[in-house]
């Protein structure tokens, strides 16, 4: 019912117009919601924001690359099952942490520096690895015999590793979730979220999400539909269209996370969405159905590595804070580099 309603939209100009403006208002709100919501709950149970956002708000912003992978791989589409991965992870590092850092300056736990980024740098090297290790294993078991073959990228048994360092992942953030404390907020907020119930706050939530997710349908369609009646190529799309419109629901939740001054959650979103991205979904997508190497493959994950590297970096100098002109530098860095990606298709 509702693709068929999606379909009649889609076919007037001022529908797609109104489609995409509408899908901003639902990606903004349902943001502005998640964001409330999972501050509330961490407050109220002495959970910190950052394990929040590495967990909940991650998955959940997460949720519309994991749709795309999931049709696409289904369908047989697997250039856009790899780039909606790294084109996603790439604007996360870049964009969304560049603007986010521009709106407050993002500030990070240790625990993230010790442990959460250090696994988002190793998840990008093991993509780099299964980029550049093309040679086959002795043993041959079909789809699971091999991380990959001459010309190839991710087998059944690379996507099983991802997932199990994906669920180590999660099982040290579930470890430890009782035992890292929030930082204290602001009074003012302090006492505006200490009047969210916690049935209040899991509706917002909740709610939060479906906005994200529709919200983030909607403006995919429309941006890809009025691309295509402009005459742009579907490579192009496939670059910007479709990885920033997945990536949407991380930018929303992370601007306005920053632009509230919680800004756990807005690191937190960002790092653990990109190890979602990595470890659970490509890791599934691999499962599901062989991942084959694209051209410029090598460079797109290896920029997902470099982005890794710095934010890293940057919080690991002595205000342990990425501040607004790391966020002027990653903003700039995206631009030569979608430039690049684009004078090479």
């Amino acid at each position: 019912m509702m693709d068929a309603w999606l379909e009649l939209a889609l076919g007037h100009t001022w529908s797609l117009i109104a489609l995409l403006l509408v899908g901003f208002v639902l990606l903004v709100k349902g943001a502005d919601w998640l964001v409330d919501g999972a501050s509330a709950v961490a407050k109220r149970y002495n959970v910190s924001d950052l394990v929040i956002g590495l967990t909940i708000v991650a998955f959940g912003t997460s949720l519309p690359e994991f749709v795309v992978n999931m049709i696409s791989v289904s369908a047989g589409s697997t250039d856009l099952a790899i780039t909606n991965v790294l084109g996603s992870n790439t604007i996360n590092i870049f964009v969304i942490l560049g603007c986010a850092a521009l709106i407050y300056p993002i500030t990070s736990q240790a625990s993230c520096r010790h442990f959460d980024m250090p696994w988002n740098v190793l998840a990008g090297l093991l993509v780099v690895f299964f980029a550049t290790y093309t040679r086959p294993m002795r043993i041959n078991w079909g789809s699971f015999g091999s991380f990959s073959t001459i010309g190839g990228f991710i087998t059944g048994i690379g996507g099983v590793v991802l997932l199990i360092c994906f669920a180590i992942f999660m099982w040290h953030n579930i470890k430890t979730a009782g035992r890292t404390k929030a930082i204290p907020a602001e009074k003012s907020q302090q006492t505006a979220e200490g009047l969210i119930s916690v049935r209040r706050a899991i509706g917002l939530i909740i709610g939060g999400l479906v906005g994200l997710v529709i919200g983030g349908e909607f403006i995919v369609r429309s941006a890809t539909r009025i691309a295509v009646n402009a005459g742009v190529s579907e490579a192009i799309i496939g670059l910007t269209v479709v990885a920033l419109g997945t990536s949407l629901p991380e930018l929303a939740t992370s601007c306005i996370a920053a632009a509230k001054k919680n800004v756990d959650i807005a690191l937190g979103n960002v790092v653990g969405s990109n190890i979602f991205n990595i470890f659970f979904i490509l890791g599934s997508s691999a499962v599901i159905h062989y991942l084959p190497a694209y051209n410029g493959l090598w460079i797109d994950a290896a920029m997902v590595v470099l982005g890794s590297i710095l934010i890293w970096a940057m919080v690991a100098g002595k205000k342990h804070r990425i501040e607004r002109w790391h966020g002027a530098v990653l903003l700039t860095l995206y631009a030569l580099y979608l430039t690049y990606r684009l004078i090479s298709l």
